[in-house]
């Protein structure tokens, strides 16, 4: 493994398999079973780690891994008051929750002076609340956070918000947001030279492949007098193509967008009565020649619905 780059993700759970899906996204072909903590590419020189999630900044930190996948509570947590070596280098867009203070719901807590408080991330719960110069005693706990509360050891506790769906079956109420989370691509900061080259071109793949998920390949019909009412409609568009119909006073207009083609959009671009279809551009990355570092990439244009 010293010459081969070495990329440590979650080994189990949601985020484990977007991280896997990132990954082949993104050209590294490498099989995997639930059972193996160690895969290895076979078509670039990288292996793949399946650790614990909260080892996975120490392995970064301390060189064990070039790169990792990780969510960004985790990285907070486990960087907070600490020197470490890592850089953060993307937003991956996914495994987004936050982290949330939460009470029972018939509590009337507004405050958290002087309360006690249970949470599985006490070094970001302590770094709020010096910020914010409140006093209040913060309690370690994994696992069965929620509980707390009815069973004396807490006023408030501070866990992972998704849905809140698991606040809801606890009878809990979110009642302040302290960090948005999702996941990031992490490197370490010392990493060799050889291995740096590699890095950079599984970065550049894994930015690709996430800025083409919110890329939007729009096609429609229009009359060509209301071709720049049209083109301020599509947000992020950039230099439209203007194709010429059978038809002079028509046009068709062929636009890539790079933000989210969002329904309302889609809505008004309808009321023009336009024939309009979206395509959604879609991963990407397969590697195809490599010739003087020269990487060929096909990407797809799949039927977006």
């Amino acid at each position: 493994m010293k010459n081969r780059l070495t990329i440590a993700i979650q080994k189990n759970g949601r985020l484990s398999e977007q991280s896997i899906d990132l990954l082949k996204k993104s050209g590294i072909n490498f099989s995997y079973k639930g059972d193996k903590l160690l895969a290895k590419s076979n078509n670039l020189p990288i292996d793949i780690l399946f650790v614990r999630s909260d080892d996975i900044p120490s392995l970064v930190s301390n060189g064990d891994a070039d790169l990792a996948i990780v969510g960004e509570n985790i990285l907070i947590e486990k960087t907070l008051f600490k020197r470490t070596y890592i850089e953060k280098m993307l937003n991956l867009g996914f495994s987004k929750c936050r982290l949330s203070f939460a009470v029972p719901q018939n509590s009337n807590i507004k405050n958290f002076k002087n309360k006690k408080i249970a949470t599985s991330y006490p070094n970001t719960v302590k770094k709020y609340l010096k910020d914010n110069k409140i006093n209040a005693s913060v309690t370690n706990i994994h696992g069965s956070v929620e509980l707390t509360p009815y069973i004396g050891m807490s006023d408030v506790i501070c866990d992972l918000v998704s849905s809140g769906a698991t606040l809801e079956a606890n009878n809990l109420k979110e009642i302040e947001i302290i960090l948005q989370s999702q996941a990031v691509l992490i490197k370490n900061k010392n990493i060799s030279a050889k291995k740096l080259s590699i890095a950079t071109k599984v970065i550049n793949r894994m930015e690709g492949v996430i800025n083409a998920i919110e890329s939007k390949y729009v096609m429609l019909n229009s009359d060509a007098s209301r071709v720049q009412e049209i083109c301020k409609l599509l947000p992020g568009s950039e230099s439209p193509t203007i194709i010429p119909l059978e038809n002079k006073n028509k046009v068709a207009i062929h636009a890539l967008c790079q933000e989210p083609i969002f329904w309302e959009t889609m809505e008004k671009l309808k009321l023009l009565k336009l024939t309009l279809q979206a395509y959604q551009q879609e991963a990407l990355i397969i590697e195809f020649i490599e010739l003087q570092q020269l990487v060929i990439t096909l990407v797809v244009l799949q039927h977006y619905h």
